[in-house]
């Protein structure tokens, strides 16, 4: 199966560290990151997750809900958990799915067999409240993943969400965004009273910081 974005994200029940669990339910009205993992007790994944965990503070301040998927058991998974908090300084407060066999991998497309057959990709999906997809991002096995820019991308979403806007080429938080082409001049100037900076008819800047100021 493969997902697109604006796709409502497949549902599923599978067990995981946190007990059985539905997919959906379990996210509510949350944000949501699935991640896979290639296998238990490897070495990315696992400072990946210590990573995860640490990032607590960031998932809440965006209603973001963190869950991981590997295609080893839970009781594997609840092994792994302790070698985690021991060497990243983190323990695991969020649910880790066991797909021992490949029922959600399948169902989201994470077994790429010309990459590895029997393990899945680093996939990431974000989801969002309504349950669309929102990003995909796909990484190889040996490649660790930059969550800093996971965290980013939500950031845009969201804001994006809220705002006729979108945000440029290495885009951080609070540093000036892109109005829709879509709009039109009068509109602009009601939404963004503090003006803007046009460089092409296409192209116009706008900080939405100056107004707060």
């Amino acid at each position: 199966m493969t997902i697109q974005l604006g796709q409502i994200s497949p549902d599923f029940e599978q067990d995981s560290t946190h007990g059985r669990i539905s997919f959906h339910d379990c996210l509510g009205d949350s944000w949501g990151v699935l991640f896979s993992h290639p296998k238990n007790f490897t070495p990315v994944c696992t400072t990946e997750l210590g990573e995860v965990a640490k990032l607590r503070p960031e998932w809440d301040k965006r209603n973001v809900k963190p869950i991981g998927l590997s295609v080893d058991p839970v009781e594997a998974h609840h092994k792994w958990e302790e070698d985690i908090a021991e060497t990243q300084g983190a323990k695991l407060d969020f649910p880790m799915i066991a797909d021992p066999y490949g029922r959600v991998s399948a169902l989201y497309d994470m077994i790429h067999p010309d990459s590895d057959p029997n393990v899945t990709v680093r996939s990431v999906f974000v989801i969002d409240p309504a349950k669309k997809v929102r990003l995909i991002l796909t990484y190889p096995p040996s490649t660790g993943r930059n969550f800093d820019e996971i965290l980013r991308a939500i950031d845009s979403l969201q804001l994006t969400d809220a705002r006729s806007i979108a945000t440029p080429v290495n885009w951080a938080p609070g540093e000036a965004v892109v109005i829709s082409p879509k709009m039109s001049e009068e509109e602009a100037a009601r939404q963004f009273p503090q003006g803007y900076k046009t460089l092409k008819p296409y192209l116009r800047i706008v900080d939405l910081q100056s107004a707060n100021e």
